[in-house]
């Protein structure tokens, strides 16, 4: 029979720890601690924990300190943090992200919540660990194993990029879609004498593979700001901002410590899509807010690709726009949002983009 993943349940309230324990116990192996301190005396014991569900309002030692020496050890530092806190403002949930917890469990609490959250995150947790594995694998027979490195890769990328449309399934396949677009862009700016040297078939490649892994950094975003049937207020969108950079990071922590490994150049690639594909050519995007050139072209062509997917198709939000009203828009940010060179590509290949919508609505 296999292993039962073990849950690290601390909480200072002994009701609370017999109930989290009654709803787990079915499904892991589960460990207990009363206080934060003894959450570290036991974290670094065999077995060693694969997920942490830790309260914040503690006496002596909160969550927020708990959480934070467990990172400083290396042997507890990956191990996923869910914060169990009976707080429900947005500054909290935002702190604790930002501190490195991977989601929140407010009390009372949902058994059936408790369970769905405590396996996604479980699951992501094993495929980041899969991920390193693989990647130490490619270091040491990349000179040999080539061909089988090109579809560890493309299974990693893939399953990555999964992650983070799985929860959120409206999206369809904006993945597979945003990934043609960018190929038929780059394809088509090749041919200018601009970018004929730097566009080579190799970048291409590159840029093609690394790109569905552009919005990898939603895993880290709330549910009740990611999934939210509305508008998002001013707060919420800070948050929801911080997908970009959250991408960057997750696929920066999956790169060898020798980044200039060839084996590893389209998570770099990816990293600079995830990172910069919400800037825009005059300087008003984010995360950096970067212009003109200084953004990479990998990141300006998924901008026209991921805008041109948003605008037509529908989200709890908005309706969809049609193809010529998508088109008037992304022709109004040329030399604004969008790198000129890269809308009149657009327009030579709008044909193109209408049957990839179509073949893959």
């Amino acid at each position: 029979m296999e292993n039962k993943k073990v849950i690290l349940i601390v909480d200072d309230v002994p009701e609370n720890l017999s109930l989290l324990g009654d709803i787990l116990e079915p499904h892991y192996q589960i460990r207990v601690a009363n206080s934060g301190q003894r959450a570290l005396a036991i974290a670094d014991r065999e077995p060693i924990a694969d997920l942490i569900l830790l309260d914040i309002m503690m006496p002596e030692m909160d969550g927020y300190e708990v959480l934070k020496r467990l990172q400083s050890q290396e042997i507890t530092r990956d191990i996923p943090v869910i914060f169990v806190t009976a707080k429900d403002g947005d500054d909290d949930e935002v702190s604790g992200l930002e501190m490195g917890a991977v989601d929140y469990i407010t009390k009372p609490f949902q058994p059936a919540i408790v369970l769905a959250r405590v396996h996604t995150q479980l699951q992501i947790h094993e495929a980041k660990r899969i991920l390193s594995d693989q990647n130490a694998w490619l270091e040491d027979e990349i000179s040999q194993r080539m061909h089988e490195n090109e579809i560890v890769q493309d299974v990693t990328m893939r399953a990555l990029a999964n992650m983070a449309e799985i929860r959120d399934l409206e999206t369809g396949n904006h993945i597979i879609r945003t990934q043609r677009y960018v190929e038929v862009l780059a394809r088509e700016l090749a041919k200018t004498e601009k970018y004929r040297d730097e566009l080579t078939e190799e970048k291409i490649k590159l840029i093609v593979k690394a790109s569905p892994l552009h919005d990898i950094g939603k895993i880290g975003i709330p549910d009740h700001i990611l999934l939210k049937p509305g508008k998002l207020d001013p707060d919420e969108w800070k948050v929801m901002k911080k997908h970009a950079s959250l991408g960057a990071k997750a696929i920066w922590q999956s790169v060898c410590e020798e980044p200039d490994q060839k084996p590893l150049q389209f998570l770099h690639m990816a990293m600079d899509i995830a990172h910069y594909h919400h800037e825009k050519w005059d300087g008003s995007g984010y995360p950096d807010g970067l212009s003109a050139d200084d953004i990479p072209i990998s990141a300006r062509l998924m901008a026209l690709a991921d805008v041109f997917d948003a605008l037509i198709s529908k989200r709890v939000y908005k309706s969809e726009h049609s193809l010529d009203e998508t088109t008037s828009i992304i022709r109004k940010g040329k030399g604004t949002h969008f790198d000129p060179l890269v809308v009149e590509a657009f327009e030579n290949t709008r044909d193109q983009f209408i049957s990839i919508a179509r073949e893959y609505s």
